[in-house]
């Protein structure tokens, strides 16, 4: 063969192999995987800087506003901006206050371009501090420059530069993005679209939530209400593939137009279709609240809301009084199967909480303290569902505020619907003094959604199944109406575009439900020992709040069980975990050592015996443990072993407060020498703050480190021999491998997580 001929045959083959450069870019194949991987961590959903939402093309080219979503002062209700509900396409987006990032600008390359050029010409001494002055916090004031505005912004905030604060683009990475830019930027978005099984089980759910009748139409409508924030999925489904569940004006059959109203309870205002649209763009942790549905939930549904003979004699209209009163709104729906339906995945519900919109910042989550465990009250005994008399006085006093926003009458608004609670907590007092005493067989026990663990990370936070850490100073015991409120106030009534009257009446009104919850845990104690529990939850300002605010609780009907001891709270906890064995997804022998083996037993004998050093970290108060007082709220370990494997650890610190009744001044609570540390396997936080890789061997040298640190300069040490800092060269890898390892322990609940909560250590 002649040399010419062996050429060309070595460049036919080498064809499938050529760089994108040579085949012409594509924004699905070149440009989403860099954003996915050094951009999304920071731009996605509404807390993404300057509302640039990168996991898509859609996001991409919608391009970025000055307008914050998360602003806890602004006077007035914005305008909603949510992608793919709000508008659709670069021009609509501009008539709503947006800038292009992937447009050129009289002759200057795109704010994108240069942004990612600034951020090249400052690189990051490699896993060095960052330097003194960026402001990383998640409060910061995003500058979003205008295209005109950049060499200004340049010369201000040379260092500010994209990717923000944390390890760049590789020299590749950089060549694709700018040469894409350069050529105007085109993008196109694959469209998610359901296998075949899935769309026979979106065609059996529609036909469901569609179906013809007033009573249908109303399961339809609560059923909505309580799905739309859940990333569905199905089984036998394809790996990746999520849904939504929307109101749109088009039947099932026909392409989704979807209606966008400011809150899933508002009139949608025209005839509608209740459609399963599949999720499209980067699944971020953040916000992937799943839910299951298969056949068998199929038939539970029916057999919960569609079986009896119940009537509804029409479908209630909407409005405020609708949205304020869930309860009012849907008591035509047996309240069984209303409260039946969410214990069934209990999980789901609390986590909407925990990872949907309300939960951003420390001034809305210092509501609820550092750890503590949820229970549920069994539908059998919880009065508002077997009591109709009951019922019917309890329903009006349940009503919720926010859903008007006047600035001018917020404490007049409080003091309604304060007194409706309290006149409501004290009905509550009298019916039960006067039923059977509260018994182990009045907690539900129906599956292992029944006990749940929350961890509170300063201004995140997050849920897992199971009995997680050492007994918790709360617990919540939760029946129907407290769950069905804490749903609606801080989900589907919670509008994140609202101005400060509408948060501030949500933030409030959510501390008196969380009162209740820990008021009715106190009807499982011993009569006697109640008030000095409660006295524990709310010491110093806390009784002031009790006196203001908060019903008095029942010292007087005895408790149905038999809790020997001094601490009967400990002694419930206990008993919980023996009884409840079955049922606790998580034990945990590393936070409840009670033998001399502080490790589960499942796993190979050098983590076993990296375990047991963890276990020297758990349950010592920071005055005797100094380095709690440097380390973050969420701090992952990856911990290495020899055969390549590696095993995840969370870090978490639960921070002790005198009481948590108040809005403001967290600090004058906040009790530093209290502060304790639970550890446990797997990616507890979306957020992490701060990562630590180390050899399966080098664990117990960690450990030792961390026992004998005194200052800042030897936490320091610490973190330059074990931490993985933003500027570490392998920042992304280390970073994503935590996404990685959720996939391979929980793979439906893969997704990036976010880093914009990562410090500066």
């Amino acid at each position: 063969m002649s040399l010419r001929k062996l050429d060309i045959v070595f460049v036919l083959l080498m064809l499938p192999s050529l760089p994108a450069l040579a085949q012409g870019l594509s924004y699905s194949r070149d440009i989403q995987p860099i954003f996915t991987q050094k951009c999304v961590a920071c731009h996605a959903c509404y807390d993404a800087p300057c509302q640039l939402n990168l996991g898509s093309a859609e996001g991409a080219a919608r391009g970025a506003s000055k307008v914050p979503v998360y602003d806890g002062a602004r006077t007035k209700a914005q305008e909603t901006t949510r992608l793919y509900f709000d508008a659709h396409g670069a021009e609509a987006w501009k008539h709503k206050g947006f800038q292009s990032v992937l447009e050129g600008n009289g002759g200057q390359a795109a704010l994108m371009a240069r942004m990612l050029e600034l951020g090249k010409s400052h690189p990051l001494v490699p896993n060095a501090k960052l330097p003194g002055g960026l402001d990383i916090s998640i409060g910061r004031k995003n500058q979003c420059p205008r295209p005109d505005e950049f060499e200004a912004y340049a010369k201000q905030h040379a260092q500010a530069g994209m990717p923000f604060a944390v390890t760049g683009l590789s020299g590749t990475e950089y060549q694709t993005l700018q040469r894409w830019l350069d050529e105007g930027a085109p993008v196109d978005e694959p469209v998610v679209q359901p296998s075949a099984a899935e769309a026979r089980q979106v065609a059996e759910w529609e036909a469901l939530l569609n179906a013809p009748g007033a009573r249908e139409a109303l399961v339809g409508r609560w059923l909505f209400e309580h799905l739309f924030l859940a990333h569905l999925y199905f089984e036998n489904g394809e790996a990746g593939h999520f849904f939504q569940v929307v109101r749109s004006r088009t039947p099932s059959g026909q392409p989704i137009d979807p209606i966008a109203t400011r809150r899933p309870n508002d009139d949608p205002g025209s005839a509608f279709y209740y459609r399963l649209w599949p999720i499209q763009g980067v699944i971020v942790h953040k916000t992937h609240i799943t839910y299951p549905l298969s056949a068998q939930k199929l038939v539970r549904v029916r057999e919960l809301f569609l079986s009896g003979d119940w009537v509804a004699e029409q479908v209630p209209g909407y409005g405020a009084q609708r949205r304020a009163n869930p309860f009012e709104t849907f008591r035509a729906i047996p309240a069984r199967a209303r409260y039946q339906f969410m214990l069934d995945n209990a999980e789901y519900f609390v986590r909407t909480f925990i990872r949907g919109p309300v939960c951003r910042g420390q001034i809305a989550t210092d509501v609820i303290r550092d750890n503590f465990w949820t229970l549920f009250q069994d539908p059998a005994h919880d009065l508002y569902i077997t009591d109709a008399e009951y019922r019917e006085a309890a329903t009006p006093l349940l009503a919720m505020p926010g859903q008007f926003d006047e600035i001018g009458d917020l404490l007049g608004l409080w003091l309604t619907y304060r007194d409706k609670r309290n006149e409501y907590e004290a009905l509550r007092m009298e019916a039960y003094a006067e039923a059977p005493p509260a018994s182990w067989a009045h907690i539900w026990a129906g599956n292992d959604n029944a006990l749940l663990s929350i961890f509170r990370q300063h201004d995140s936070a997050s849920v897992r199944k199971g009995l997680i850490g050492d007994v918790p100073q709360t617990l919540w015991w939760m029946d129907y109406p407290l769950f069905e409120r804490t749903y609606y106030q801080l989900v589907v009534n919670f509008d994140v575009f609202g101005n400060v009257s509408h948060q501030a009446q949500t933030r409030l009104y959510f501390d008196l439900i969380r009162n209740g919850a820990e008021v009715n845990f106190l009807r499982l104690m011993p009569a006697e020992a109640r008030a000095k529990i409660l006295n524990d939850w709310y010491q110093n300002s806390g009784k002031l709040k009790m006196w203001l605010d908060y019903q008095a609780i029942d010292h007087e009907t005895p408790t149905g069980l038999a809790l020997a001891g001094s601490d009967p709270k400990r002694t419930f906890a206990d008993t919980l975990m023996e009884r409840y064995a079955g049922l606790n997804a998580r034990p945990d022998p590393i936070n409840r050592c009670t033998g001399a083996h502080c490790s589960r037993p499942t796993v190979a004998p050098l983590l076993q015996e990296a375990e047991q050093a963890l276990s020297q970290l758990v349950s010592r108060p920071a005055a005797g443990l100094k380095v709690i007082e440097l380390l973050p709220e969420a701090t992952l370990l990856r911990v290495e072993l020899p055969d390549g494997r590696r095993e995840v650890y969370s870090l978490l610190r639960n921070r002790a407060h005198s009481n948590v009744a108040f809005i403001v001044g967290e600090e004058l609570r906040y009790q530093p020498g209290l502060d304790t540390l639970t550890v446990y396997p797997g990616v507890l936080s979306s957020y992490p703050n701060f990562m630590f890789n180390l050899r399966v061997d080098e664990v117990p040298d960690f450990v030792a480190a961390l026992q004998q640190v005194r200052d800042q300069e030897a936490f320091e040490q610490i973190v330059r021999r074990w931490g993985i800092r933003r500027s570490h060269p392998q920042f992304w890898y280390y970073f994503h491998d935590l996404s990685r390892y959720i996939g391979e322990t929980e793979p439906v609940e893969k997704g990036v997580l976010d880093m914009n909560r990562y410090q500066n250590l």
